[in-house]
Formats: structure tokens, C-alpha cells, sequence
């Protein structure tokens, strides 16, 4: 058996495509379109890439994007005041706060003080709040972008086992409730899970989440699951990249040219040899994270026009 990939960009692409026309629509409409503000402090190298590639779809979606960048010293009140500025701005529809943030800030105030209307991450208590009792609100993106993937495909969630390895609030958490409001049974596993790979083997739909390169091996893998890599790590050595990608000749060649290389949670050579469908990385959930935070946008924008 070889895993039929889930190629998230080919989805994001689409999801796009119609965002696009949409705010195209509004702006012709009302003269007006959507408007994301990202706020990056520090300079995590990671988080500079992340913060420019959503910056740039944006404003190929055709919505008004703005960056504020803060220095890695500044304190949470400085932080707080951007917010709450933004958060008075009427031509911006959607606030989000680049993680991870420097240790002196504290988090949760940041995220407690974006207005919910506007938090596009789909963070604040009261989306998640909105989130467990499926009502309407923001839903984070990486998540939601997971669901539209497994839609895609037609991967059969109603009465299947389904196991999110991972229980951060930013993906294990959200992940399980909507793999739960498709009517799967849902088993969350993370660090002190004891037997983890007889829980794994249960699963029809297998989701990764926990930050550890190739963890997930084809021991864990029930023959033809869907395996979902939320995952993205370096890879540090050609020794790393010739057991992840054996039998891979694209992928060591990519190792070879650029000196590095990304792999997710789940080991890709073992796992796609065993399970039904797998989300590549890179190329599998990543770019329907920032397509999804575009919808939300959109939405946010949608709602002050009702």
C-alpha cells in the first residue's frame, strides 16, 4: 500500500481563489474590503516568515493588510495598547498576535484583550467558549483548515475513531470538538498517555500534533487510517534525512541542494507505506492555515455589514 496524499495547497488554492472573489464582490459593492492587522514582537526568525507569507495573501486576496512590529523588549502594556487601538479601527476587521510571544508578555492577557469579533485566530474564551457549545464564532485556523482537507477527500468521519495525538489549546483541543461535531469518536492523547501505540492503531482518522520530527511511525498506523501531519520540524542532519526520506529520491535530492529540509510528526517514508491517505510536509496543512485565517477575515468583515 502507498498513502494517497492530501495535497493541502491544491485546497488552499481553491479556498483562496473564492475569497478573492468574494472581497472582490463587497469591495465593488460597499467600497470597502477586509482588513487583517498581524502584530509580530521580537524577531523569531520562524515567525518573520510566517507573519510576511500571511501578509502577502492577504493583499493577494485583495484585503488591506498591515503589520506592526514591536521590539523584543517591549512590556505587555505597550503590546495591550496596540490592541487596543486596533481594536477601535474600523477598517480592521481582523486582529492577530504572532506566537510564541517573548516569555515577559503574558499571553493571555494579549489574547484576552483582542475583541472577539476580531480574533481571527479564534483564541479568545469566547470563541472557544462558542466552539464547545457549536454556536457561531471563530475557529482556529489550522484546525479548521484539517476539517476541509479531510472534506476534500471524502474522508468518512460520522462513526469513525478518531485520535488526535497533541492537546495544545491551538490545535489538539479545537481539533477534537470538530472531529466530534462530524459525529466521530474521539480519544485525545499527549505525553503521559500510557500504551500509545495500541490507542493509535484504533484510529481511522490519526491526527499529529505534538512538535516531535517523525514520531509517529508506521507501528502506530492502522492499515489504510488517514494520517493527518500538523507537524513541522528541521530536519539537522543527512543521517535524519536519509531515514525519514528513504525511498524518497525528491526529497533527499531537496535535503542535498539546500543543506536542510522540513518533516512533520509523522515519519514519511514508514507511515506511507501502511496508511490510506497523508498530508505531506511541507505542502499538507500549512498553506490551509493561512487560507482559513484569510476566511476568517472575510467573515469578521461580512458580520460588520449584516
Amino acid at each position: 500500500m502507498s498513502a494517497q496524499l492530501l495535497d493541502g495547497k491544491a485546497v488552499a488554492d481553491k479556498v483562496k481563489q473564492s475569497l478573492a472573489s468574494r472581497v472582490a464582490e463587497l469591495q465593488a459593492r460597499t467600497g470597502r474590503r477586509p482588513g487583517l492587522a498581524v502584530v509580530l514582537v521580537g524577531h523569531h526568525p520562524a515567525s518573520e516568515v510566517y507573519v510576511r507569507n500571511k501578509g502577502r495573501e492577504a493583499e493577494k486576496a485583495g484585503m488591506l493588510s498591515e503589520t506592526r512590529r514591536l521590539d523584543a523588549d517591549s512590556t505587555t502594556e505597550k503590546l495591550l495598547a496596540e490592541i487596543a487601538e486596533l481594536n477601535r479601527r474600523d477598517d480592521i476587521h481582523g486582529i492577530l498576535v504572532q506566537l510564541p510571544l517573548p516569555a515577559a508578555i503574558d499571553k493571555e492577557r494579549v489574547i484576552e484583550t483582542i475583541a472577539p469579533a476580531k480574533d481571527v485566530d479564534g483564541f479568545h474564551p469566547v470563541n472557544v467558549g462558542n466552539l464547545v457549545l457549536n454556536r457561531p464564532g471563530f475557529v482556529p485556523c489550522t484546525p479548521a483548515g484539517v476539517m476541509a482537507l479531510l472534506a476534500h477527500y471524502k474522508v468518512e468521519l460520522a462513526g469513525s475513531e478518531a485520535v488526535v495525538v497533541g492537546r495544545s489549546d491551538i490545535v489538539g483541543k479545537p481539533m477534537a470538538l470538530l472531529l466530534l461535531r462530524q459525529h466521530a469518536t474521539v480519544t485525545i492523547c499527549h505525553s503521559r498517555s500510557r500504551d500509545l501505540e495500541t490507542i493509535t492503531r484504533r484510529a481511522d482518522v490519526l491526527i499529529a500534533a505534538i512538535g516531535r520530527p517523525a514520531f509517529i511511525t508506521d507501528e502506530h498506523v492502522k492499515p489504510g487510517a488517514a494520517v493527518v501531519d500538523v507537524g513541522i520540524n528541521p530536519v539537522a542532519t543527512a543521517g535524519e534525512a536519509l531515514d525519514y526520506f528513504a525511498g524518497m529520491p525528491e526529497r533527499l535530492a531537496e535535503f542535498e541542494r539546500k543543506g536542510s529540509a522540513l518533516v512533520g510528526d509523522v515519519h514519511p517514508s514508514r507511515v506511507r507505506a501502511v496508511a490510506g491517505f497523508l498530508s505531506p510536509v511541507p505542502g499538507g496543512v500549512g498553506p490551509l492555515t493561512i487560507a482559513f485565517l484569510l476566511r476568517n477575515a472575510l467573515t469578521a468583515f461580512e458580520r460588520t455589514l449584516a
